[in-house]
């Protein structure tokens, strides 16, 4: 009886060290952390065709009010803003490396003269983006969030441009079409790699 005790301890004790070894394996090199609480919040036109790309500057905003006219209008106003700053910064991007690599008469007079046409061009076209999307949420407290998205065509910036720079004297001295548009392109290339 003994001997059958034993043979039957050793396949047990062989059971219970597997579990054991297999339980080790199982549990991760790190700690879990613990929940924290945090919830996940989805951004509306979040996606890829809603970032400016080489086609495109695009801008997207959210405005709240109890009306939900004024929620639109702050959105609207708010996309707009954030679209010009872009236009603006990617100008002056291409306006330095442009005057970096050629050379310009006076290099001071001809940037700012053409931060000031494109400020213009800017100016003018805020007033022509196309609206691509918008989305409306009632919140709990009767109050509206509205967000929206715009576009503005990289083509129709850069003819305005063009045509502004055309039509002064002074600046036409030192312009060249080709060279600039290969500027502005490829920074609306490295725009769409960076929203990427």
């Amino acid at each position: 009886m003994r001997k059958s005790t034993h043979l039957l301890l050793v396949p047990a004790i062989a059971v219970l060290t597997l579990a054991a070894c297999k339980s080790k394996k199982e549990t991760p090199a790190q700690p879990v952390q613990k929940d924290t609480g945090a919830v996940e919040i989805s951004v509306p036109f979040s996606g890829k065709e809603y970032r400016s790309d080489e086609n495109a500057f695009r801008s997207k905003q959210v405005g709240k009010s109890p009306d939900i006219a004024t929620a639109k209008k702050i959105a609207y106003q708010n996309a707009k803003a954030e679209m010009a700053g872009n236009i603006n910064s990617t100008i002056k991007r291409v306006t330095d490396q442009y005057t970096n690599q050629r050379t310009v008469g006076n290099t001071q007079e001809f940037e700012n003269k053409f931060e000031e046409l494109s400020r213009e061009v800017v100016n003018m076209e805020m007033s022509n983006v196309k609206e691509i999307g918008e989305k409306i949420f009632k919140e709990p407290d009767g109050s509206y969030t509205y967000w929206i998205a715009i576009e503005a065509d990289k083509k129709t910036i850069f003819d305005k441009v063009d045509a502004k720079i055309s039509n002064d004297a002074k600046l036409k001295l030192d312009y060249d079409k080709k060279k600039f548009q290969e500027v502005f392109d490829a920074e609306m290339k490295k725009l769409a790699e960076e929203g990427k």
